[in-house]
């Protein structure tokens, strides 16, 4: 009988201290987590920078890019910058693979005819090529120019790259990395607000 009694005893102390735990906060819960951000698509026009470089406000954008948006209420330097870079993205990587589709939309005539001959050069000589890249370039505006109704702004590309050759006597491409810096023009005819940016020209740039 004094057993039965002692394990009773037992039974409810653990019993009370198990209540007290209950509806306590104990750990993070799922709502204390930050949400996951959603991976970064190709998408047109990113509501922020696609990379994990400080976003700019307006304020900190170039005084060409404050003068830009006078002339467009549309324009963002946000989105704008977020867009180059991921047009810098693709063109290399489309120019690479030769893809003359992907880069139509975003050259330039002159700039398109140019790539278009390194694109026929390379498949005459039977070189493939094609591009990765590990990690997002950094992106820096240089200049803005305003020329009428034609706006040119240059920004300076430091981009890492992962680039794999293979000519028609070798049997496996060769890969190697390389470190690029340089400097891409972007045009706009700012007239016309359905017109896109579009790149005018590639020079080398000082890393």
């Amino acid at each position: 009988m004094l057993q039965l009694i002692l394990l009773a005893a037992v039974a409810a102390v653990a019993l009370l201290q198990l209540y007290a735990v209950l509806g306590r906060r104990v750990g993070r819960q799922p709502e204390d987590r930050a949400a996951t951000p959603e991976p970064a698509g190709a998408v047109r026009r990113p509501a922020a920078p696609l990379t994990a470089e400080p976003s700019p406000t307006v304020e900190e954008s170039p005084a060409g890019l404050s003068a830009i948006r006078a002339r467009d209420s549309g324009f963002d330097p946000q989105v704008f910058l977020a867009n180059t870079r991921s047009t810098y993205r693709t063109v290399v990587t489309a120019y690479a693979a030769g893809d003359r589709e992907a880069l139509a939309p975003l050259l330039t005539a002159d700039v398109l005819k140019a790539f278009e001959a390194g694109i026929v050069e390379r498949e005459a000589a039977g070189r493939e090529e094609s591009v990765d890249m590990p990690h997002p370039p950094r992106s820096d505006v240089e200049s803005v120019h305003i020329d009428g109704d034609l706006a040119r702004v240059s920004i300076r590309f430091l981009g890492e790259l992962v680039q794999s050759v293979k000519t028609a006597e070798a049997a496996e491409p060769r890969v190697f990395e390389r470190r690029t810096a340089e400097l891409w023009t972007f045009e706009r005819d700012l007239s016309d607000r359905e017109s896109a940016w579009r790149l005018a020209g590639v020079d080398v740039a000082e890393a």
